[in-house]
């Protein structure tokens, strides 16, 4: 091998190193003292045991007797065959949850808390016009999108790869974060529901776990090249602004499998991914699932 090769690989190896440096020292910026925590609850001598992020934005997976009913938020929750099953707690969510079991006629209620985040301010300059307030014109075409991308955060799939963990979708440099309030053009508007990653176009984007794929979308207004994957359990995530969609509606991937490729289409000032999570129509931080 010659010199210069040598050379070549030292800095790019050195140029991994120093992106996983930023990624983790970014993710303690932006989560302080954010871990997982084990509770374990008592409703007449039958537990249940939950593990996860108890704070806005977080994901908790619970475990209980399989036979038992249990809900959360009004909403009858899907469990595996041993008694595994999901909650997730979304952008605003109060100080207090409330988790329901059924152990016998009538419906148990145990209080759960939830600690509240501060989101930082996220100033976007230089986008056009029509993407920060759309012309009429395109109205009935966003709210079409719209109603897709929401009936596919409703479903709730009978599927545990939910359960598996997380891997991140494509690596670059963390440059927007959940949960901050955005000013685009000078103009407040919804806060960022997701993570964006900054990295190269035709960088390759992953599917961070076994999913099935809902949307494959090349071209929707705000999010241009869209991919909506369902992970059961009422978890789906979307991976948005591709420069290439290379997988269609029904397929299964495999954890690390190629699904598209990063690009700056729809509402975008350049190249990188927008990856959100969902827990119906809970808004998660896809950060928190990710070692």
């Amino acid at each position: 091998m010659n010199e210069c090769k040598m050379t070549k690989m030292l800095l790019n190896q050195l140029n991994f190193n120093f992106l996983k440096i930023i990624l983790v020292i970014l993710f303690v910026q932006i989560n302080p003292a954010i871990g997982k925590e084990k509770l374990n609850l008592t409703y007449d001598n039958i537990e249940v045991f939950l593990e996860g992020n108890f704070v806005q934005g977080g994901l908790v997976i619970g475990k209980s007797d399989p036979k038992i009913e249990i809900k959360f938020k009004n909403k009858l929750l899907r469990k595996t065959s041993d008694g595994y099953f999901i909650i997730g707690f979304g952008r605003d969510h109060p100080d207090i949850a409330h988790l329901s079991l059924k152990p016998k006629k009538v419906w148990l209620e145990k209080p759960i808390s939830i600690k509240k985040r501060i989101y930082k301010t996220q100033i976007i300059n230089g986008l056009q016009k029509k993407m920060v307030t759309p012309p009429k014109s395109f109205y009935d075409r966003i709210i079409k999108e719209n109603k897709s991308i929401k009936y596919i955060r409703g479903i709730d799939s009978n599927i545990d790869f939910i359960f598996q963990k997380f891997n991140w979708p494509v690596k670059g440099i963390v440059s927007g974060v959940f949960g901050s309030q955005r000013i685009l053009n000078g103009i407040p508007k919804r806060p960022h529901y997701g993570v964006d990653i900054a990295a190269p176009k035709g960088s390759p984007v992953l599917a961070p776990i076994k999913s099935i794929v809902r949307m494959a979308e090349k071209n929707l207004y705000y999010t241009g090249g869209t991919i909506m994957l369902d992970h059961g359990h009422g978890v789906t995530s979307i991976y948005s602004h591709l420069s290439a969609v290379n997988v269609k509606v029904g397929d299964t991937v495999s954890r690390g499998q190629k699904i598209g490729e990063v690009g700056s289409t729809g509402r975008s000032t350049g190249p990188h991914l927008d990856w959100r999570v969902n827990w119906f129509y809970e808004r998660l931080d896809p950060a928190l699932l990710v070692d």
